[in-house]
This record gives C-alpha cells, sequence and structure tokens, in this order.
C-alpha cells in the first residue's frame, strides 16, 4: 500500500501533464502562424497583393483577422459553453488549420491575379475567427483540470505555449536569415516556415482528439442553451468590460515586445535584422520562464499584489526605459529594456489569465473570457505595432511607444481595482439573470417539494468551503464566506442544499437573498 500510492500520484501527475500539452497545442499553432505573418509580412505582401499597395493590403488583412476574432467569441463561445471544452477546441484547430493551409498553398498575385488576394483575406478570417475562442477555450479548460491551490500554475501555460511558438518562429527566422538571400525569401522562401506549420497539424488533431471533456463541466446538470448562454452574456457586460480593461495591458504589452521588436530594431533603431530576432527569441524565453513561475506565485500570495504591482511598475518605467534606449540605439540595451518588459508581462499575466477565469460566471465563462480578450486584442493589442509606428511618425520621438505601453498598464490597473471590489462586478454583471436562474432552480428542486421564492446575489455565509473561486464543487466544512457571489455560484449552492447530501430538506420554501434560509 506505500508503494502503490505514490506510483498512483506520479501517474495522475503525468496524466494532468499530457492533458496539459494537448490542450495547449492548438495554441502552440495559433501563435506560431501569427508570428510568421508578422515576420515575413512585405515578402508575403510582394507575392499576393498587387505592386502598388502590398504592404497596405497586408496590413488591411491582418486588421480584418483581429477585428473577427470578438464575432468569433459571440457566434461559438455559446456553443463551446453549452456542447463542451473538448468540442470547442476541436472546431477551432479545424478553423486555424484551414487558414494556415490557404494561405501557405495559395498561388501568388501573378500567377492567379485577384483570386490571391481574395484567398489570403479568406485565411486570415478564418484564423482570426478561430483565434477569438482558442485562448478562451484553452485557458477555460486548463482552470478546470487544475488541481487544488494550483490553478494558476496551470491556466498560464495557456501563455506559456504562445511563448514557445514565439521561440520556435524566432528560431526559423534567424535560421533562414543565414541560410537563404534576401531574393529567395521574396520569391518562395517566406512559404517554408508555414509549410512546417501545416506539416504538424495532423499531430495536433491526434493530441486534440485524445482530450476528455473536463469532470467539472460534465458533473453540471444544467447546461443553458446558446440563447440563455447569449442573454446571461449580455447581462454580464460589466464583467466583460473590466475583463476587456485587464487583457489591454496583456495584449499590448505581449505584441510590443514580441511582433514589434524586429520592426522596432530594424526600421527605427537601424540595428541589424538578425538584432531583432535574436531579441524576440530571448523574449519568448524570458516569458516562458517568468509566466509560470508568476502564475505559481499567485497561488501562493494571491493575484492582487502581482496585478497591481506590475501595473504600476509598468505605468512608471516604460517610458524612462524607451528613452534610454533610443537615447543611444545598441543590441545589448534593446536586450535588456525588452528583457524587464517580458518580466512585467509575465508576472502580471501569470496572475491575470486565471483571475479572469475566476471572475466570469460559470454559465458564460468561456464565452465571457473570450469576449474580453477577444475584444482587447482587436481594439488596442493587434494594432500595437501600427499605432507605435504611427505615433513615431506623427511625432517623431522613438520612444512614443513607451507611453503607449503605460497608457495600457492604465486600463489594467483600473480594470484589476474594479475587479477586486467585493461584488461591484458580479452585482452588476448578474442582475439580468436573476429572473433567469430563480426559474432554472424551480424547475430543478420543483420535484422535491421545495420551491425557490428569490435568488439575489449577495455576500454569503454557509457551511459550503469553496475552492478559490469556484463554488461549483462544494465540500461541508465550518467557514464563513464574506464576498458577493454570482447568480450562478449561489444557485450551485442551492443545488447543494437541494441535493442528496441535505435530502432531509423536503417541502420547504428555500431564499436566497445575501446568505441562506431553509
Amino acid at each position: 500500500m506505500e508503494t502503490s500510492i505514490p506510483a498512483t500520484t506520479a501517474l495522475a501527475r503525468q496524466a494532468k501533464i499530457w492533458s496539459v500539452v494537448r490542450v495547449c497545442s492548438g495554441n502552440f499553432l495559433e501563435m506560431y502562424d501569427f508570428m510568421v505573418f508578422g515576420y515575413y509580412a512585405k515578402e508575403i505582401g510582394n507575392t499576393f497583393f498587387p505592386s502598388g499597395t502590398p504592404f497596405l493590403s497586408l496590413m488591411l488583412s491582418l486588421m480584418a483577422g483581429f477585428l473577427m476574432r470578438p464575432l468569433r467569441a459571440i457566434v461559438l463561445g455559446p456553443c463551446t459553453d453549452h456542447h463542451g471544452r473538448r468540442a470547442g477546441l476541436i472546431l477551432t484547430l479545424t478553423l486555424m488549420s484551414v487558414g494556415i493551409i490557404t494561405i501557405a498553398c495559395t498561388p501568388g498575385y501573378a500567377t492567379i491575379g485577384f483570386f490571391a488576394p481574395l484567398l489570403v483575406l479568406l485565411g486570415r478570417l478564418l484564423q482570426g475567427f478561430s483565434a477569438g475562442m482558442e485562448l478562451g477555450g484553452v485557458s477555460v479548460y486548463l482552470s478546470e483540470i487544475a488541481t487544488p491551490g494550483h490553478r494558476g500554475f496551470y491556466v498560464s501555460w495557456q501563455s506559456a505555449s504562445q511563448q514557445v511558438a514565439v521561440m520556435f518562429a524566432g528560431l526559423l527566422g534567424v535560421a533562414f536569415n543565414w541560410v537563404l538571400s534576401p531574393q529567395k525569401m521574396t520569391a518562395w522562401g517566406w512559404r517554408i516556415p508555414l509549410l512546417l506549420g501545416c506539416a504538424i497539424i495532423p499531430v495536433l488533431f491526434v493530441l486534440r482528439r485524445s482530450l476528455q471533456e473536463t469532470e467539472e463541466f460534465t458533473s453540471r446538470k444544467q447546461r443553458p442553451s446558446t440563447s440563455e448562454i447569449l442573454r446571461l452574456l449580455r447581462a454580464s457586460w460589466s464583467v466583460v468590460l473590466t475583463g476587456m480593461m485587464m487583457v489591454t495591458m496583456t495584449t499590448v504589452s505581449f505584441y510590443m515586445i514580441t511582433a514589434y521588436t524586429p520592426t522596432f530594431g530594424n526600421s527605427v533603431l537601424h540595428l541589424p535584422a538578425i538584432d531583432g530576432l535574436l531579441v524576440t527569441l530571448c523574449v519568448g524565453a524570458s516569458n516562458l520562464f517568468w509566466l509560470p513561475v508568476m502564475g505559481s506565485l499567485s497561488d501562493r500570495v494571491g493575484r492582487r499584489p502581482l496585478l497591481l504591482s506590475c501595473t504600476c511598475l509598468m505605468l512608471i518605467t516604460a517610458g524612462p526605459a524607451m528613452l534610454w534606449l533610443v537615447h543611444q540605439p545598441s543590441f545589448a540595451r534593446l536586450l535588456f529594456v525588452e528583457l524587464w518588459l517580458s518580466f512585467l508581462y509575465g508576472s502580471y499575466n501569470g496572475a491575470m489569465v486565471v483571475f479572469l477565469t475566476e471572475i466570469m460566471p460559470v454559465s458564460v465563462r468561456t464565452s465571457g473570457f473570450a469576449l474580453a480578450y477577444s475584444l482587447a486584442t482587436a481594439i488596442f493589442g493587434g494594432f500595437t505595432p501600427a499605432i507605435s509606428t504611427y505615433l513615431i511618425h506623427i511625432t517623431g520621438n522613438r520612444a512614443v511607444p513607451g507611453l503607449w505601453l503605460s497608457a495600457a498598464a492604465v486600463c489594467g490597473l483600473f480594470g484589476a481595482l474594479i475587479g477586486m471590489v467585493p461584488g461591484l462586478v458580479p452585482y452588476s454583471a448578474t442582475k439580468g439573470a436573476v429572473k433567469l436562474f430563480t426559474q432554472a432552480l424551480s424547475r430543478e428542486v420543483g420535484s422535491r417539494g421545495i420551491t425557490v421564492n428569490n435568488v439575489q446575489p449577495g455576500p454569503i455565509d454557509t457551511e459550503l468551503n469553496p475552492a478559490v473561486g469556484d463554488w461549483s464543487v462544494p465540500q461541508k466544512a465550518a467557514t464563513g464566506l464574506d464576498r458577493y457571489g454570482h447568480v450562478d455560484e449561489v444557485a450551485a449552492l442551492v443545488a447543494f442544499v437541494a441535493g442528496p447530501e441535505s435530502s432531509y430538506i423536503t417541502g420547504a420554501n428555500l431564499t436566497v437573498d445575501g446568505g441562506m434560509n431553509a
């Protein structure tokens, strides 16, 4: 018996690790494709678009992909919340695969004319459509399979897997920069990284299809319909808006230190192109280190200290760091500044992503997360390279991207503060859902002679001991909870009282209004 327990624990740990690898595999493809598209934007533009406006046309197609993300969150997010996390993740991988294959295999403008840019635009729209749900689906899945007390560590691998893609794309960029001439890269070399992405798609499908649905989702007795989820999502607008503010800090800093670094180093600082690629590679490694470390730290010290300290540090230091860099540009200075920003990004994001899964109502957890993330990326983060370039052009100040980072930090700081006010976000987000949940609970417990008179979010003091931010798996333990709960969290408590473990309650009138009375 003494030897079997460690063996069982080791097998369970191994199973968890493989679950993380499987679910993050598609996340890798999504970010890898984006980085390759950004690295070889000039070559792709010259191949697919008319000679007059290749770069402008390519940027418009890239922007169209970003703008598709919120639409994808609204259209397919409710399906994931209704049909399951696994089904949604397989669907997003399918859409991403079609998009990358379309772009990699489409002949150039010189061969098929205007069909070339149309097909590339279609590919970007499909990729943007899938990316709108990929991040939300992966984050929620990881949060629901996490072991108690380690949710921050588990969820951090959503972002960490993207850094592997950043590093891999950076390595390829460095290699091709040495091996191929600029003429060969423009003619056909840029297709090689995309074709490599296509080659790993079958492996990713095998990994995704072997995913098991999360126990938390399968254990839910009630799964709102798509129309009900959309209504709940509409009622949760304040949570989504708060989440979007927090994500703005993440997405702006991420695109600044990864996608924009090669362009900034080469075009603005006039450093060799290889320097920007090497710095991006180092940034990816730094992000990969800090994300799980800080996600784990947030499990120990809480989300609040990291969210507040990192946003304040970004607000204070981003501008001076950029001024120091542009005063005397060099590879060493660029590396130092980018690694400092990487530390702030990794520390903040390690706590922010899991916090976002915790403040979202359970019934719309995937939809709400994906919508908040997609809106922040579509409005702010995805346009960071273009906005930074424009600000430098109109001001003549090469350090002005630091102000853009500081503005994003302000959004993140306000979002974090609002999200931490007890009851403020849940209360305003769930008022419109009170009636819906009251009716649903009445149907569920009505057969036992229990009438649900009212469900109202409020400070809850009960004998249930929930996991942090998740009341869907209640455990008996005497503890007091002095915080506001979502209506669906309250619903889980009501269902527990009406469940088999509390079968002595029959024929009662049940009122939930800042507490539980039966």
